[in-house]
């Protein structure tokens, strides 16, 4: 019998929750070959116009074959709502060999039982969308990204004291810490930022680094 081929941009999405729901129709939108699996035979039948979906049981393995799994280079595991469906499905899958697993949690001793068994990937919507928006609250930012090791990336107004300066005047970097990517003028596109680009008062600009760092920097 023939080894059917994986296509490493395919993506299988588990459940489909809000979250799910979301990242199933993100990809779709940028068309990518997307495949939707849901036990729910009424939020099968309302995104069937949207995206390709099944109505199946990921937490049986032979559900997920008879689904083509093994076709898909990536899967989506978004159930949130129950622990033991989000593990099974996501152990379902490591055991079919699933290059990437991206898996749901709900807390951090239920993401690392998702590692532990194969997900190599885990986010915490809820606590990162809890801990953007507490960033955005306490200060000056208007979007706040957390990467990894201590590194963010956000969207401000530029402090006073560089408005009306040069990227080479202000020394943001030597004086901050910090790095200005990018800088966005009103009515004008995005620009990646150069020696010479002006800060000027009503900009919006694109600061990464260390968190602390840039924490700093948007409260002056």
């Amino acid at each position: 019998m023939k080894k059917k081929q994986i296509d490493d941009d395919a993506v299988l999405v588990v459940g489909l929750g809000r979250f799910g729901t979301a990242i199933a129709s993100t990809l779709d939108g940028l068309g990518r070959e997307v495949l939707a699996i849901e036990r729910d035979p009424v939020l099968v039948q309302q995104w069937s116009h949207r995206f390709r979906i099944i109505e199946g049981d990921a937490t049986s393995a032979d559900a997920l074959e008879q689904a083509g799994a093994r076709e898909f280079g990536v899967a989506v595991v978004g159930i949130g709502s129950s622990l033991e469906a989000s593990v099974l499905a996501t152990a379902n899958l490591a055991d079919l060999g699933m290059k990437q697993i991206w898996a749901k949690a709900t807390s951090r001793s239920h993401g690392r039982i998702l590692r532990r068994i194969g997900a190599h990937h885990v986010v915490y919507p809820e606590y990162d969308a809890g801990a953007r928006v507490a960033h955005m609250v306490s200060g000056k930012m208007l979007d706040y990204i957390e990467m990894e090791d201590g590194f963010s990336i956000i969207k401000m107004r530029p402090p006073r004291d560089i408005q009306g300066f040069t990227m080479a005047e202000s020394k943001v970097r030597e004086r901050f810490g910090v790095t200005i990517i990018g800088v966005k003028a009103p009515g004008q596109p995005f620009e990646y930022a150069t020696e010479e680009t002006k800060i000027g008062p009503e900009d919006v600009i694109i600061v990464s680094g260390d968190s602390a760092l840039l924490e700093e920097f948007a409260n002056r």
